[in-house]
């Protein structure tokens, strides 16, 4: 049987095991029964509830949940969180607090979400950057609307087809080097900052200045380095040798990794934070800031000596950035509404898809069995069925979708994908008792074909709700574990252009719909999702949302269901097994989690020999899901919010106490 100890009894783990992008599991601890206990309540000091009373988030006391522990592939124990009118759920402690200090001023969804942004990317540079990539989703209480905002990296102006994969397409047709990811080629102009921007001149209420204070405070004093950003630091080490600051900042000065529990202090990032405030984002767009990216982008030799092939990027691509406001993707799902992110995403599509095909089976009828604090058991018939729906959507992903400034969906929109005949026509291809295995694409024609497989790890999720009923569901990238390697003013860069396609045709020589090209966005997985309470968005019941690259699609439905057809609380559903299936005979289950047991490979375990009795391929490999879930609902009369941080990263839940 697989063992654990709840994070407080954690024991240390091999670092390389427990990557926050690549799962882990520590096999240590031991493993008991928990039996459901009612909600957690928070209190209006953002504190968090421990066995001993509270305590503060970032005070250091004991029971404080920032204080380092070893990565684990999975922390038992986790409750549901309740709070009377705010609420903030993100990977990490310390950003946790942020976005919940600037709700208790006041602030609203989007101020918050750009303080917890500010600490993200100093805590969790594996997975967050100022100088990466987001994705946004906002509810607006009072005009009941919901808008999506796009941050998402461009190309340079000067990328052609073959950017990634050529380091000259006329006189030198190699490969960059030391590879495409750690070149200056991966690295796309930032547009997480000036989204947040976009989306604070929309919805913002407290001042843009006031914003930064506690990721100034904590990159100036000092925050320990947990679990998951040492794993990432010990395994990079190799590739932060090549850049000094990288090196400087990450290693000690024989060049080892610093390890769990270093106190790091990040001056650079600090004054960066402090340009912004007082500057606006423009600050990290043009100017100093923005020729230190540049220059590092456009470097052609490591610090170790290496060669390394620069990128196109200039001044003017910087500056020429813009954010996008979005239309969002909507689909009824039985009796809800879902709204996600729309192109360059993929991530919309595919979960509205996979919903969509969904709808027409039973679902309810299969819940997970023994459900406890962890979400229960999946039941056999009910991961076959989303893995069946998910291989049809992903087959769809993966021929159609692109930015759809560049690449026309079929049909010229969602709903060609999306309606409900096409959807039922797809959920006819579905058998009871056998797996499909690989599904085909729907025929559309003869778009721009290509299928793009891109695994991105460096990434998280963030929900809010504020005081007023608006709500923020965002998940922000570097794109993989530590971006580029490079680092510039004391912010990672990203490699986030190694989403784009390396080869600009396929095997037939047809052009590939997520091909680089000047100006371009790359196809993302990225899948903010709002559901609403009937047909409309008049009536908001849940955000949530991940990370884990192409698995997101995975994460966002097993967790959407879970909530929606089997009645799962906001922690269960979040806690739930993660399972799903791309497009291919592999489904799914992850092992990291204490309800499937991995021991005689799978064959002890009625989840894995049930699916494969199916013709399922079953992987149990841990994943790597980072779900922020906050479910509004009514208690003893009352509407309040609950919220569930996955147990698989080092997120928790904060907001103010409920009426009692």
């Amino acid at each position: 049987m697989k063992t654990r100890y709840p994070w407080w009894l954690a024991t240390p783990v091999a670092l390389s095991l427990a990557l926050a992008g690549c799962g882990g599991d520590s096999n240590n601890g031991a493993y008991f029964p928990i039996t459901p206990q009612p909600p957690v309540a928070v209190d209006a000091s953002c504190q968090t509830s421990t066995s001993g009373g509270s305590v503060t988030v970032g005070s250091g006391l004991a029971g404080d949940p920032a204080l380092p522990e070893p990565a684990s592939g999975y922390v038992v124990g986790h409750k549901v969180v309740t709070a009377k009118s705010y609420m903030v759920v993100a990977n990490h402690p310390l950003a946790t607090r942020a976005g919940c200090d600037v709700l208790k001023a006041g602030g609203s969804a989007t101020d918050a979400a750009i303080a917890v942004q500010a600490v993200l990317a100093l805590v969790e540079p594996q997975s967050s950057s100022l100088a990466g990539g987001a994705f946004l989703l906002h509810y607006d209480a009072k005009t009941k609307k919901v808008q999506a905002y796009d941050g998402r990296e461009t190309a340079p102006a000067a990328a052609t087809g073959n950017y990634l994969r050529y380091v000259d397409d006329a006189s030198d047709p190699t490969a960059p080097l030391p590879n495409a990811r750690a070149s200056g080629r991966s690295i796309g102009t930032p547009g997480v900052m000036r989204m947040l921007a976009l989306a604070h001149g929309d919805h913002g209420k407290l001042p843009w200045k006031d914003l930064f204070g506690e990721g100034t405070d904590l990159a100036t004093n000092g925050f320990k380095i947990g679990g998951r950003m040492a794993a990432a630091i010990a395994l990079s080490a190799p590739n932060l040798k090549r850049d000094a600051e990288a090196a400087a900042y990450f290693l000690d000065a024989a060049g080892n990794p610093k390890p769990l529990g270093t106190t790091l202090t990040n001056p650079a990032y600090a004054e960066v934070l402090k340009a912004l405030a007082t500057q606006g984002a423009d600050a990290l767009y043009t100017g100093p800031i923005a020729e230190a990216i540049v220059a590092k982008i456009q470097a052609t030799q490591g610090a170790d000596g290496s060669v390394i092939t620069p990128g196109k990027t200039t001044l003017a691509d910087l500056k020429n950035y813009q954010a996008k406001r979005r239309d969002p993707v909507c689909a009824t799902y039985r009796s809800y509404n879902v709204c996600s992110m729309s192109p360059p995403s993929s991530g919309g599509i595919g979960v509205l898809s996979t919903l969509g095909i969904l709808e027409n089976f039973p679902l309810g009828n299969y819940p997970p069995g023994n459900i406890d604090l962890e979400g229960g058991k999946p039941a056999v018939m009910g991961v076959h069925l989303v893995s069946e729906a998910e291989r049809l959507a992903y087959a769809d992903r993966d021929k159609y979708v692109a930015d759809t400034d560049f690449v026309p969906l079929p049909g010229g929109s969602p709903d060609t994908l999306l309606n409900k005949n096409y959807l039922s026509s797809r959920a006819a291809l579905i058998s009871l008792t056998r797996s499909m295995g690989t599904a085909s694409a729907g025929d559309f024609g003869a778009p721009p074909l290509g299928i793009d497989k891109t695994v991105e790890q460096g990434t998280t999720h963030l929900s809010i709700v504020d005081k007023e009923g608006n709500v923020v569901t965002m998940t922000t990238t570097v794109e993989s574990t530590l971006g580029s390697y490079h680092m510039a003013r004391g912010i990672m860069l990203n490699n986030q252009l190694t989403d784009f396609s390396a080869s600009p045709v396929d095997a037939t020589g047809a052009p590939v719909a997520n091909r680089v090209a000047p100006g371009k966005r790359p196809r993302s997985t990225m899948a903010p999702v709002l559901v609403f309470k009937g047909s409309d968005t008049g009536d908001f019941l849940m955000a949530t949302g991940s990370p884990g690259g192409g698995t997101i699609i995975q994460y966002v439905v097993k967790t959407t269901v879970g909530a929606l057809d089997w009645g799962l609380d906001a922690q269960q559903a979040t806690s739930l097994v993660d399972f799903g299936a791309a497009n291919s005979p592999t489904t799914n289950v992850g092992g990291e989690h204490p309800a499937i047991d991995t021991s005689s490979g799978g064959n002890n375990d009625a989840l894995i020999t049930g699916l494969r009795a199916l013709g399922h391929t079953v992987s149990t490999a841990a994943q790597s899901s980072g779900i922020s879930t906050i479910i509004r609902k009514k208690e003893h009369g009352v509407t309040v919010l609950t919220g569930g941080a996955d147990p698989r990263r080092e997120g928790i839940v904060l907001g103010d106490a409920p009426a009692r």
